[in-house]
């Protein structure tokens, strides 16, 4: 055996021996797509113009604050849809105002006339198309931070149009939980309860109006009733959770019940210090989504940046509430379009069929390459084999998911696998009817083919890959096992196969090729 051989066998026997290392055991290493085990699939609509709604509501309350700061006390600010309303009854200050407004926003001036007392101001259509755009993609991003969080193996999430999000969870059980998780608009704000009016008159309708009235829920963990405990709180928010860092679950050693401690950042924690501090035996209402958690009272100022919220939560509960604000608020709520549950049950059904369909196949293949090749077919069926355990040693180190189309990828690389070795025999053979040797035929075979094979896998590669960079979840499952599958046919069929017969061809004095 020549000193060259040795390299190309422990190059065959590394990439073997690596290849079924990463795949055992290969139920545990392979995860298996939404339509083979079962799971959940998710159509989204992000409601985009809530994000510009939220933003000009923001801009409200900075225009506020600056009027304020300015001593523009002649000013106020309201939203009529898309606009800004400022009602200035001194004219004077009408440049004070512009100059807040400019250096607070970014909308534009759309009406006012001298000597008027009103200024309207509108977001521009490329503004509130970024905003929009910037709502969707936060949107994405922050789902996608809740779902890993929540330990879902190989989630496909993925954009559709302008607005719409394809969710796509294999192996999900509890359902409505997950639902809830990723639909939770999870604004966190800090509000100041209003103890200074009456709240018997406020729940008769006589709501001021800087307060509004808002409710603390709460489910009795025996009969499952839920109760409502109403709170006055003022409008305006002290304090979003925009500024939090990390938010934990952690038990109360008092009645052993778990509360969500969060953490803010440096701004906010001296922000949150500043409220506490002016708010001294008041009342801070920690709301979320309209709904109070807590409201307690105010005894000193809170200058470490910590704060908890308490709410009698289930530990599950606690869990995804703090799963939320570590992943962020959702820029603009989510509408379900769609929600699709595959069970279990269809997805083994699936896999039966998928792996009935393979064996078949791969047993015509082999029966054909052996009766049609002889030897040589056999030769071309042990690098088939190879080929499979280096596909799967591969989607195993690339942590890849297996679909239903995957499965039919699979069965087009045998196919195209088995298609390269023919074509390398029908070129041996042609050059053994023109007379040349054994060893001559065996070079000249793999040399003028190799060209061929390389080019037509090239451009089935590329294909591939293009359906993996735009396709959805089934369309890449697809591109996947055929991409990788193309990669280790080439090294099967041309380098293992060419390895085999040279071997023979130089242990063995044939007299005649069985091909």
């Amino acid at each position: 055996m020549r000193k060259e051989f040795y390299w190309k066998i422990v190059l065959i026997l590394a990439v073997v021996v690596i290849s079924v290392w990463f795949a055992h055991p290969i139920k545990e290493k392979i995860n298996l797509g939404l339509d083979l085990q079962g799971g959940m699939h998710l159509v989204l609509d992000v409601e985009a113009e809530k994000a510009v709604e939220s933003t000009l509501d923001r801009y409200i309350m900075n225009l506020r604050d600056a009027f304020k700061k300015e001593k523009i006390e002649s000013a106020s600010v309201e939203r009529d849809k898309d606009n800004i309303l400022i009602n200035l009854s001194d004219t004077s200050k009408e440049k004070a105002v512009e100059k807040a407004v400019s250096d607070i926003t970014d909308m534009e001036k759309i009406g006012s006339s001298s000597g008027s007392n009103r200024i309207v101001y509108q977001i521009n259509r490329k503004m509130r198309k970024y905003i929009e755009e910037r709502a969707v993609d936060q949107g994405l991003e922050t789902i996608r931070n809740r779902v890993d969080q929540f330990g879902v193996a190989e989630p496909s999430i993925q954009r559709q149009g302008d607005r719409r999000i394809i969710i796509q969870l294999p192996g999900i059980k509890d359902t409505d939980r997950a639902i809830q998780l990723i639909g939770k608009t999870a604004q966190l704000e800090f509000k100041l309860v209003d103890d200074d009016r009456s709240l018997e008159d406020a729940l008769k309708g006589n709501i001021h109006e800087d307060d509004e009235m808002l409710y603390q829920r709460a489910a009795n963990p025996d009969s499952g009733e839920v109760s409502k405990k109403p709170f006055l709180v003022k409008k305006d928010v002290m304090m979003t959770g925009e500024s939090i860092v990390n938010a934990e679950v952690r038990i109360d050693s008092q009645y052993n019940e778990p509360y969500v401690s969060i953490e803010f950042d440096k701004q906010g924690s001296n922000l949150f210090g500043k409220i506490t501090k002016e708010n001294v035996k008041k009342r801070l209402a920690i709301v979320l989504d309209k709904n109070v958690y807590s409201a307690p009272v105010i005894q000193e100022e809170i200058s470490g940046g910590r704060a908890q919220i308490t709410g009698h939560f289930t530990t599950e509960e606690a869990h995804d509430l703090a799963i939320v604000l570590r992943a962020g608020a959702l820029p603009a709520p989510v509408k379900i379009l769609e929600n699709r549950t595959v069970g279990p049950s269809l997805g083994k059904d699936s896999i039966e069929m998928g792996l009935k369909s393979t064996i078949i196949s791969g047993i015509l293949i082999l029966v054909f390459m052996v009766f049609y090749y002889r030897l040589s077919g056999l030769i071309a069926n042990i690098a088939l084999f190879l080929n499979l355990i280096l596909l799967a040693g591969a989607m195993a180190y690339f942590k890849a998911t297996l679909t239903l189309p995957g499965i039919a990828g699979i069965i087009l690389t045998i196919g195209m696998a088995v298609d390269a070795n023919i074509l390398i025999y029908e070129r041996i053979r042609e050059e053994l009817r023109l007379g040349k040797t054994i060893r001559a035929a065996i070079d000249s075979g793999f040399k003028r083919v190799f060209i061929t094979i390389f080019d037509s896998n090239i451009t089935t590669l590329i294909a591939a890959l293009v359906l993996f960079q735009f396709g959805t979840g089934p369309v890449k499952g697809f591109a996947v096992t055929l991409s990788i599958g193309i990669v280790a046919s080439m090294f099967t069929s041309v380098f293992v196969s060419r390895f085999i017969f040279d071997l023979m061809a130089s242990k063995m004095r044939m007299e005649k090729l069985s091909i």
